[in-house]
């Protein structure tokens, strides 16, 4: 698990109620980590929220939602390698995320 914040709660689906959605300044724990198609942008499954079947088409929340500590950019780099095949460098992963304090 990483540890998160979120930045960014705007534009909530339609198909997703409030209660399965992320709030600005909460903390949250990134559990799972994929390259959504066809955007190919970093997309997370977060332990505190279970975007299910009555979500649908929306599975997982888009890392440009979070800001992590620098500590927690390493530490999700790492889950990135583990979670899937693709590798985003550092680069592109600070284009999608940003540095936060906790």
């Amino acid at each position: 698990m990483v540890e998160c914040i979120c930045i960014n709660d705007s534009n909530r689906p339609v198909e997703v109620p409030a209660r399965k959605w992320v709030k600005k300044g909460n903390k949250y724990n990134v559990i799972f980590t994929l390259t959504v198609m066809p955007q190919k942008v970093l997309a997370f499954h977060l332990a505190e929220i279970n975007l299910d079947e009555s979500c649908k088409p929306y599975e997982y929340f888009l890392a440009n939602r979070f800001a992590f500590t620098q500590e927690g950019i390493r530490q999700l780099m790492q889950l990135i390698a583990d979670c899937e095949d693709t590798e985003f460098s550092l680069e592109e992963l600070m284009e999608q995320t940003q540095l936060a304090e906790l």
